[in-house]
């Protein structure tokens, strides 16, 4: 993979960004959402040199910051990076920044799924509320944080799964909305109520601001 070395990329009139994450479907979802503002992201895994980032931040702000700073210096371009997670009420706010991992080091989805299941038997429904969150942080080429936005998603999890759609915890995950998980709904819908649709939605006109300032510094220099 080859972009301009610290520069944010413009080709075709499409601007070029580094999304901070080997996650395929992660990256799959916030693709969709930006593609309509001329904005395409590279996933890490089209780059040889990009590094493993390890989380040791306490909130989802610090690991998003972590990921976006680490690679940006690393790779030498602007990079986009999120952190993400549900947090349950009746477990005091877990699994949170570890949901990835809720169930151990060979996590899987379905094992997170099962644990979570297990963790919420003896709690009734009305008390299973939850809040997916979604920090994304864009750093530029030295490392420095340029932009943050944070938002989420509420709605209850349910005692067993519904729906094939989504991944993680979207087949639990039952939207106020709409009375049905994520699993359910579909991506059309998960584009407009997703804790990264919503969060997404507050950072792109930032963002943009951003792409307009750096392509306009970028044409001075040149003539």
């Amino acid at each position: 993979m080859c972009l301009v070395a610290g520069r944010v990329a413009q080709k075709e009139n499409v601007v070029e960004f580094v999304l901070g994450t080997y996650n395929q479907k992660k990256a799959e979802e916030l693709s969709a959402l930006l593609v309509p503002y001329g904005i395409q992201l590279h996933s890490l895994a089209e780059f040889d040199n990009a590094i493993e980032v390890e989380e040791t931040g306490s909130t989802f702000a610090e690991n998003a910051a972590l990921k976006a700073s680490e690679q940006a210096i690393q790779l030498q371009q602007w990079v986009i990076a999120e952190d993400s997670g549900l947090s349950v009420a009746a477990l005091d706010g877990a699994p949170g920044i570890y949901s990835a991992r809720f169930s151990g080091d060979e996590a899987t989805d379905e094992k997170n799924n099962a644990l979570l299941i297990e963790r919420l038997a003896n709690v009734p429904y009305p008390q299973r509320d939850a809040f997916y969150t979604c920090h994304i942080a864009l750093a530029n080429p030295t490392g420095e944080i340029i932009l943050t936005c944070e938002d989420y998603c509420h709605g209850r999890i349910r005692s067993e799964p519904a729906g094939s759609g989504g991944f993680g915890y979207d087949p639990l995950f039952e939207v106020r909305e709409y009375h049905k998980t994520f699993g359910e709904l579909g991506s059309s819908v998960k584009s407009v109520l997703s804790h990264r649709s919503r969060a997404l939605r507050r950072f792109i006109p930032q963002l943009l601001q951003v792409v307009n300032r750096e392509l306009n510094a970028g044409s001075t220099t040149e003539s």
